[in-house]
């Protein structure tokens, strides 16, 4: 058994979505996984449980479509993965001095170097983003409510499924997967 932290995207935001983190703790047992912790209500998780990352995505989305009637996009990531994306992080004290304003993007599959070159030329605003194999980190010195970076979802300007957190989560999740 391996340890494992799993990103739910569009749980329990804005009021639609919902899923109790106790009913996704309880799918993640039944489906075997052990050690299971939850963080906020947002869809952070982490287990202990066998196989690749990319399976238990798989296991995951479909325990939770089969318990909410819809889908509900998982990435998962290793406790090593993580380690290795926080030491990656190239804006550390911008991270450090506003973690609320720190994101990182989480995709479900790689973006070209290319195509996120060709985005990140595109976009006018005061962020800085960097991309960093499966993660976008970014930083949002105006705060990200009113930034226009956030009017239409990433997702749909770089073409490839992302779920975000912010650095306090981030550093949150390390240290609840090493506990």
């Amino acid at each position: 058994m391996s340890r494992h932290i799993a990103l739910l995207r569009g749980i329990n935001v804005g009021g639609r979505g919902l899923l109790s983190m106790a009913d996704l703790r309880a799918l993640a047992e039944g489906l075997g996984f052990t050690e299971v912790r939850t963080l906020l209500q947002s869809g952070n998780m982490v287990f202990n449980a066998p196989g690749a990352p990319i399976e238990l995505e798989d296991k995951l989305e479909a325990a939770i479509k089969a318990h909410v009637g819809r889908e509900v996009l998982v990435m998962v990531r290793t406790p090593v993965e993580w380690a290795a994306m926080i030491d990656a992080n190239p804006m550390p004290e911008f991270a450090a001095e506003r973690p609320n304003h720190f994101q990182m993007f989480f995709m479900k599959a790689p973006l070209a170097q290319s195509a996120f070159d060709a985005f990140s030329a595109a976009h006018d605003g005061p962020e800085d983003l960097r991309l960093a194999g499966r993660e976008i980190y970014a930083s949002f010195p105006d705060g990200i409510a009113d930034s226009k970076l956030m009017s239409k979802p990433l997702d749909k300007r770089i073409g490839v499924a992302t779920t975000a957190r912010n650095w306090n989560t981030v550093l949150k999740l390390r240290d609840a997967a090493a506990a």
